[in-house]
């Protein structure tokens, strides 16, 4: 059914007279008139805290806010999700990363079918094969046990995973060396396998089609690795590759065992897929206990997404706040700053996670919007951040909303590094929210030429998550918590997040380019590719 255009409703129109109300004021004045401002605007779930106080909202805007999720239907949205519905409207499919954590005993129709069987089929059969190279049961062609295990995909198939695996790498079996190989790049395969011994070594090829470009460029690549360093026997194919994928024949040919073959459903989006079959090598690293307590954590937060009142439901929060800041503020950018080594590549998974997902400009029903959609994410982890781009979120011309992510405890406790780390979170979001007035540079005894120098503005909105510490369970959490906020925003705007048609056309064109590179046929290009590809030629 065709929605009126965001534009036109009631509640949009609210929150464009309340922004006109409330976009002067400053975070001071708001923490000066509410003494319990932090208690009124922080929410707990799932044992994530959510502080959003230093947000430059009133309980009004937030009023504001959630009648707009109800206008926009985002309840039925969530509704329509976990039931199976085929809410991915423009490839038809249903959206079911959420059945990938379901417990055993639950039930989830898709065209009449119950999937969750199928779900743990997979699963249980994906823990054998860990459990098997594990402990050393599977051996390489030659008798070895497996050292190195390397994760082959791009996007989804490699995001995931490697972010699960840095993330957990404290819980890993440090007996196997685990890599990823996504670019297409020969860089990234050679020094991927430096100094490993091919004997030793199994591939994870993940790709649902098993056509992928790159992915299957670098396999072919570990395919020829393989067979020259152990003879050119054919049969040492099976022995040292296992495949992600739904295409059997496929694998079949390129000499991998079906019975190695993991599959997982075209109702998983390649982003929302590292709970799937494509975190096989993550299960490996970190073993079948740890994955399942990562799944756990997603489903306490899916429950939570699925059952609290909007109010008091983080996943709809830190989107609605998304909204208010992309849309009323237009603030172009949002940075995500994990002050936990271990999560340095949750900011580069959660690009794909938004930007993939949000990047649209067409709605649901196919007209061009006329608001900011999707943000563009990045961040680094603290402290080294601090270092770097903080100097442009303090003091720059862009309003970039943040998202800080701390925890109490950290694995490696030495000295004082963690109260120093997790001190550097406070002050950093302090410092965004109140900055520092001339009156207060003054009265440091600051000549008056610098003065304005060293004037913080303040009013630099940002949201603090605080959880115990880094665990399986942890993670899942963190990450359907940013899966949630994200289809919050793609349900207000009124855009398909499961879709991603924007990324084929550039990979239509390359397949057309590759021949023109490699050899000397006339070319069809605008002059400046043509020319390129000319000097391209000459240079090669």
């Amino acid at each position: 059914m065709s929605m009126k255009p965001l534009t036109d409703t009631p509640a949009w129109h609210a929150l464009q007279k309340h922004h006109t109300e409330v976009a002067g004021l400053h975070l001071r004045e708001l923490f000066a008139a509410e003494p319990k401002r932090a208690a009124t605007f922080s929410a707990e779930a799932c044992g994530l805290f959510l502080d959003y106080s230093k947000n430059r909202i009133t309980g009004e805007t937030l009023r504001l806010l959630l009648a707009l999720a109800e206008e926009r239907g985002l309840r039925g949205r969530i509704d329509a999700m976990f039931r199976g519905e085929k809410i991915n409207s423009t490839e038809d499919r249903a959206v079911l990363h959420t059945a990938l954590r379901a417990p055993r005993t639950e039930k989830i129709l898709v065209d009449g079918q119950d999937v969750v069987p199928a779900v743990h089929g997979v699963l249980d059969k994906m823990a054998a094969f860990a459990d098997r190279v594990r402990s050393g049961q599977w051996l390489g062609h030659t008798g070895k046990k497996i050292r190195n295990v390397i994760n082959i995909g791009i996007g989804g198939s490699d995001l995931g995973p490697v972010m699960a695996y840095e993330a957990l790498k404290f819980y890993s079996d440090r007996a196997l060396r685990c890599e990823f190989v996504s670019n297409v790049d020969s860089d990234d395969f050679a020094e991927a396998v430096h100094g490993m011994d091919p004997s030793e070594t199994l591939f994870v090829v993940s790709s649902k089609t098993f056509t992928t470009l790159e992915t299957m460029t670098n396999a072919q690549t570990a395919r020829e690795w393989v067979l020259r360093g152990l003879g050119g026997d054919e049969s040492a194919i099976a022995k040292h590759f296992v495949a992600v994928s739904t295409n059997a024949e496929k694998v079949r040919e390129f000499g991998i065992d079906t019975a190695n073959m993991f599959g997982f459903w075209d109702w998983v989006g390649g982003r929302y897929s590292m709970d799937s079959a494509i975190g096989l090598s993550t299960m490996v690293a970190v073993g079948p206990e740890n994955f399942r307590a990562m799944l756990a954590g997603f489903r306490e937060m899916d429950e939570h997404f699925r059952a609290a009142p909007f109010e008091r439901n983080l996943p709809v929060i830190m989107g609605l706040l998304a909204v208010w800041y992309g849309d009323f503020f237009d603030a172009q950018t949002a940075a995500v700053l994990p002050y936990e080594q271990y999560l340095k590549r949750f900011p580069a998974y959660l690009q794909q996670l938004t930007m993939e997902s949000n990047g649209k400009s067409i709605t649901l029903d196919g007209r061009h919007v006329d608001y900011n959609t999707g943000a563009i994410y990045w961040g680094e982890p603290g402290t080294n951040g601090q270092h770097s781009f903080y100097q442009l979120i303090h003091q720059g011309t862009h309003l970039i909303p943040c998202d800080f992510i701390g925890f109490a405890k950290t694995l490696n406790p030495i000295g004082r590094h963690h109260d120093i780390l997790i001190a550097n979170m406070f002050a950093q979001a302090e410092a965004l929210a109140f900055g520092k007035t001339a009156e207060e540079v003054r009265a440091e005894g600051t000549r008056e030429d610098l003065v304005p120098h060293r004037v913080f503005e303040g009013n630099r909105p940002s949201n603090t998550i605080l959880a115990e510490i880094v665990d399986p369970a942890t993670l899942g959490k963190l990450v359907a918590l940013y899966e949630h906020s994200v289809f919050t925003q793609g349900a207000v705007w009124e855009v398909n997040p499961f879709d991603q048609w924007g990324v084929e056309l550039g990979k239509v064109l390359a397949q057309r380019i590759i021949p023109e590179l490699e050899g000397d046929t006339a070319l069809h290009h605008d002059g400046s590719t043509n020319a390129l590809i000319e000097r391209y030629r000459r240079m090669k």
